[in-house]
């Protein structure tokens, strides 16, 4: 059961630790969805982060919470795209050494943006589950710490940021 409590002090933290990694970014109304749905809809343009999502915000925050020893191990990640640029942004920008699997048919602008922030990639695996399998194996081996893309506490409250950002700009 989520402590929903705990997961928003955690998200308030999140604010704070991320101030220098991942931008505030805009929400901008909607014309058309607007007109469509006969609401008020605005769009969070997270395609301004350094990385083209929202990913790096829970990257970065579950990096943060390491230790240093974790830290000094480095840190592994299985994606296809965007969990693999905010993994390899982040971690850089930590100063922590970061893996990325990603299966082969990850596309190439993804491969190089991710070598780009500077992680390490293995393509692994034709689809996500394996490449998953080798990240979590390679984690194993040589005790860095995987980061999940979406079932990791931290991830979910470092991009729970954005829900904090909407309900500041639209109270």
């Amino acid at each position: 059961m989520v402590d929903y409590e705990r997961l928003f002090e955690k998200i308030q933290d999140a604010r704070d630790v991320l101030r220098d990694i991942a931008r505030v970014t805009p929400l901008d109304r909607s014309t058309t969805f607007s007109r469509m749905t006969g609401g008020e809809i605005y769009l969070k343009l997270e395609n301004l982060q350094k990385t083209g999502s929202f990913k790096v915000r829970g990257a970065a925050y579950a990096m943060s919470q390491l230790s240093d020893e974790e830290k000094r191990a480095g840190v592994i990640a299985a994606s296809a795209g965007n969990h693999a640029q905010g993994v390899a942004y982040a971690a850089t920008r930590l100063g922590i050494k970061s893996t990325i699997v990603m299966p082969v048919f990850s596309p190439v602008a993804k491969i190089h943006a991710t070598r780009g922030y500077g992680a390490n990639v293995v393509l692994h695996g034709t689809v996500f589950d394996e490449a998953l399998a080798k990240a979590r194996e390679i984690a194993e081996e040589t005790g860095a710490t995987f980061i999940h893309p979406f079932n990791n506490e931290d991830v979910i409250a470092g991009q729970g940021t954005i829900g904090l950002e909407i309900m500041e700009a639209l109270p």
